[in-house]
């Protein structure tokens, strides 16, 4: 197809400033790690350093950089810093965990919801931050030790077979599963992120998704979170995946709040109907926040 997003002209309201927004570059954000530097200790690092930078109005510790470099800037050099796009911390929001908790991070390279995940574990508890690729879990060990997490065990392996007996068969109390997928909203940070774009390929990484929230679903403790997050914008990779979870598993999709302009999950896509429930979801548009696009839903397991 030459051009995929022309698929969501009747999901998203405002198309013209939906593709508008998808052109322009996104802005350079950044996370401050607070497990090694306050937000104001940060700002004046920042400042000293004469670096120009702009608060994210709707969290904290995220800052926009005037540099098309922040990875050169010595607050980022010594950990202070994650170079981390808005929509990328909704996952840990909305995962919200508890420092002393078990978090499993399926698709945890190259870091940034692993980092951001320690920090607001207060790096206490475990995190275990697994992936399949080696040389991603190269940068992910790279990232984990600059920013000084101590909680977080990096495993190797396939996501959907994921055993928990080195972690003495205890199911967790949370997991974040960010999957691979055909990242459709990251055209801004990536503008020929659609060139090899097909929907074959949507449809076959939909199926690794749907085995992936699986095994995430079976190692969580009953009574627990899983946050299913893309950074895509196909119901084939979001609802559509939620919906087997559903199908398949004693989970259900519950409302949460973010804040950040959001539409509602979609219940039907191209003649297909989902569970009404996967409405909870949260879809975030380029064009309601200047972000890239993003999905994320929260489940919980029956207890």
């Amino acid at each position: 197809m030459d051009d995929p997003l022309s698929r969501y002209e009747g999901l998203v309201d405002d198309y013209g400033a939906f593709r508008d927004a998808c052109e322009r570059p996104l802005p350079q954000v950044v996370r401050v790690n607070t497990l090694k530097a306050s937000v104001p200790r940060t700002v004046r690092a920042l400042d000293e350093a004469g670096i120009g930078y702009e608060r994210v109005g709707w969290n904290d510790t995220l800052l926009e950089l005037d540099t098309d470099k922040p990875g050169n800037t010595w607050p980022y050099v010594h950990g202070w810093l994650y170079g981390q796009e808005e929509v990328s911390t909704l996952p840990g929001l909305a995962c919200d965990p508890e420092p002393g908790d078990r978090v499993f991070d399926p698709c945890a390279a190259p870091g940034s919801k692993t980092t951001h995940l320690a920090a607001l574990m207060d790096d206490e508890g475990l995190l275990v931050a697994n992936d399949s690729n080696l040389g991603r879990l190269s940068a992910l060990r790279s990232n984990t030790e600059r920013c000084g997490l101590t909680n977080v065990a990096v495993t190797k392996s396939d996501a959907r077979n994921f055993s928990l007996k080195p972690f003495g068969g205890e199911r967790f109390d949370r997991a974040v599963v960010d999957v691979p997928c055909s990242c459709e909203g990251t055209i801004r940070k990536n503008p020929d992120a659609l060139d090899e774009w097909t929907l074959d390929h949507v449809e076959g990484v939909a199926g690794i998704q749907k085995g992936i929230l699986n095994r995430a679903v079976e190692v969580t403790k009953p009574g627990g979170t899983v946050v299913y997050s893309t950074c895509t914008f196909a119901p084939e990779e979001n609802e559509a995946v939620l919906d087997h979870a559903l199908a398949n598993h004693d989970v259900e999709v519950v409302e949460y709040d973010l804040p950040l302009e959001t539409r509602p999950g979609v219940t039907e896509w191209e003649g297909d109907e989902f569970d009404p429930s996967v409405a909870r979801a949260k879809r975030v548009y380029p064009h309601h926040n200047d972000t890239g696009g993003f999905f994320c839903a929260k489940l919980e397991v029956a207890g």
